[in-house]
C-alpha cells in the first residue's frame, strides 16, 4: 500500500481538467481564424478540435487502467515502451510542457493586469502571480487543492456570466458567408492550420493523469474527471465562439490584431458592445482570473512528472514525493523556470512549435495502448479506446504536418538571440539526462542478470 496521500476525487479532477484547457487562448483564437474561415466553419473548427481532445481524453483513460500511477507521458511511456523514451517525454514536460506555458500565460495576466493597474510592470506582475501560486502549491496537499478548486469555481462563474451575456443580450444570429467564399470550396489548408491553434486551446485534457496517483481511485476517478471535463469543455467553446459570431462582424473580428495595444480580447470587444466600457474592462479581471487558473492546474499537475522521474531515482531525491506532503522541490523548480522565462522576450518564439512538440509526445502515448503484451483480462483497452488512439494520432501527424509546412524552422533553430539561461538549462538537461539514461540502462541490466 502506498503512504502517499490520496486527496483528489472526480469533481477535483473536472476542475483540475477545465482550469487545464481554458485560458486567454479562447477569447483570441477566433479572431486570428476570422481571416481565413466563415462563422459557420469557426463553429466547426472548435467543434472538431473538441472531438480530437475528446479522441485522446479516451485513449488516455485506458491508459490510466493499464497505468493508475502519477507522471502522465513519462509514466506511459516508460512502462509500455521503454524508459530512455519516457525520460525523454520528461524533459520535454519540463521544458516545453509546463514551463513555457505558465511563463506565457503569466506575460500575458500581467499585460491583462496592467490594463486595471497601469502604473505596474507586467512581467512582474506575471513572475508575482507566479510565485504566489507556487507558495500555494508548496504549503500542503490540502492547500493546494483547494486553491486550484476555488480558482476554477471562480473561473468558471465568471465565463458563464459572460455567456449568459452574449445569448440574452445578443442577437444570435450566424451572419450570411460571403458569395466568393461559398464557391470557392472547402479551405483545407486553412482549416488545419487553424486547427493547430485550436488544439492548443484544447490543450490539458489529460492534465489529470498526470497527479493520477493522488486520486482516491485512480482507475475510476481520473477518466470521469478528463471525460467530464473535456466535454464540458468542448459545450463551453461552442458557446462562447457562438456568442463572437453572432455578435462581431468580420471586421471587429479581424481589426484588433494589428493593433491591439489595449490588450483587449473578442470578449472586450463583446461586452462593450452590448453593455459598455465598464463591462469591457471588467474583461480584463475575467481574463487574469481565468489565465491564473491555467497556472495553478500547470503548477499543481507538472511537477507530479518530475516527482514521478524522481521517484524512479531519475532525478535527484530533492524533487521526489514526500510522504504527506507535495513534491516541493519539483514545485519550486517548474516556478524558478517559469519566473525565469517571464523575463526573457525570446523565449516567445518557441511557442509556434509548442503545439507540435506536445502532438508528438501525446501521440507516442496513446500508440503506446497497442503494446498488447501490456495488456492483462482486466485492462485491455476497448475498442473505442483503440479507435479514439488512432483518430487522435492521425490527427496530431496532420498536423504537425501543416505546422512544418508553415514554419519549417526547429523550435531552438528558431531563435535569433541566444539566451544564456536557456542554453544553461539545456546543458543541465543534457547531463542529467545522461545521468537518468545511465541509471536506466544499468537497472535493465541488473535485472536481465538477475541482480
Amino acid at each position: 500500500m502506498s503512504d502517499k496521500p490520496r486527496m483528489l476525487g472526480v469533481w477535483s479532477g473536472v476542475g483540475l481538467t477545465m482550469s487545464d484547457m481554458v485560458g486567454a487562448g479562447v477569447l483570441t483564437t477566433a479572431g486570428f481564424m476570422a481571416l481565413d474561415l466563415s462563422p459557420r466553419l469557426i463553429l466547426l473548427e472548435w467543434f472538431v478540435g473538441g472531438l480530437v481532445a475528446l479522441s485522446g481524453a479516451v485513449a488516455y483513460a485506458a491508459l490510466v487502467r493499464l497505468v493508475p500511477r502519477s507522471g502522465g507521458e513519462y509514466r506511459y511511456l516508460s512502462d509500455l515502451l521503454h524508459p530512455v523514451v519516457g525520460y525523454i517525454a520528461g524533459w520535454a514536460s519540463l521544458l516545453v510542457g509546463f514551463s513555457v506555458p505558465v511563463a506565457l500565460a503569466a506575460l500575458a495576466a500581467g499585460a491583462y493586469g496592467k490594463t486595471i493597474f497601469p502604473s505596474l510592470d507586467a512581467r512582474f506582475i506575471g513572475a508575482g502571480l507566479i510565485v504566489t501560486i507556487t507558495a500555494s502549491h508548496t504549503g500542503g496537499l490540502r492547500t493546494s487543492r483547494w486553491t486550484q478548486d476555488a480558482l476554477a469555481l471562480v473561473k468558471g462563474v465568471l465565463i458563464a456570466v459572460f455567456i449568459a451575456i452574449g445569448i440574452v443580450a445578443g442577437t444570435n444570429t450566424l451572419p450570411q458567408a460571403p458569395v466568393i467564399e461559398s464557391s470557392a470550396g472547402f479551405p483545407v489548408e486553412p482549416f488545419f492550420t487553424s486547427l493547430i491553434f485550436v488544439s492548443f486551446c484544447y490543450s490539458g485534457w489529460n492534465a489529470a493523469t498526470y497527479a493520477a496517483g493522488e486520486f482516491q481511485h485512480p482507475r475510476r476517478d481520473v477518466p470521469r474527471a478528463m471525460l467530464l471535463g473535456c466535454s464540458a469543455v468542448i459545450v463551453l467553446y461552442l458557446l462562447v465562439n457562438w456568442v463572437f459570431v453572432t455578435n462581431l462582424d468580420t471586421s471587429d473580428m479581424t481589426g484588433w490584431i494589428s493593433g491591439d495595444t489595449d490588450r483587449i480580447t473578442l470578449a472586450h470587444l463583446v461586452m462593450r458592445n452590448l453593455l459598455g466600457e465598464s463591462a469591457a474592462t471588467f474583461m480584463s479581471a475575467v481574463v487574469v482570473v481565468a489565465l491564473a487558473s491555467a497556472i495553478s492546474a500547470m503548477m499543481l499537475v507538472g511537477p507530479r512528472v518530475y516527482a514521478a522521474m524522481a521517484d524512479d531515482r531519475f532525478l535527484p531525491p530533492i524533487f521526489a514525493t514526500k510522504s504527506g506532503a507535495p513534491p516541493r522541490g519539483s514545485v519550486l523548480l517548474q516556478g524558478a523556470l517559469a519566473c525565469a522565462l517571464v523575463f526573457m522576450s525570446e523565449f516567445r518564439e518557441l511557442l509556434n512549435n509548442v503545439g507540435s512538440i506536445l502532438a508528438v509526445v501525446s501521440a507516442a502515448a496513446v500508440l503506446s495502448l497497442y503494446r498488447r503484451s501490456r495488456w492483462t483480462q482486466d485492462t485491455r483497452p476497448t475498442v473505442w479506446a483503440l479507435c479514439g488512439a488512432a483518430v487522435y494520432a492521425m490527427m496530431s501527424a496532420w498536423m504537425v504536418y501543416f505546422t512544418m509546412k508553415s514554419s519549417p524552422k526547429l523550435p531552438l533553430l528558431g531563435l535569433t538571440v541566444p539566451t544564456l539561461a536557456l542554453w544553461m538549462a539545456a546543458i543541465v538537461a543534457a547531463a542529467l539526462t545522461a545521468f537518468g539514461v545511465t541509471r536506466i540502462l544499468r537497472s535493465r541490466a541488473g535485472a536481465s542478470t538477475g541482480a
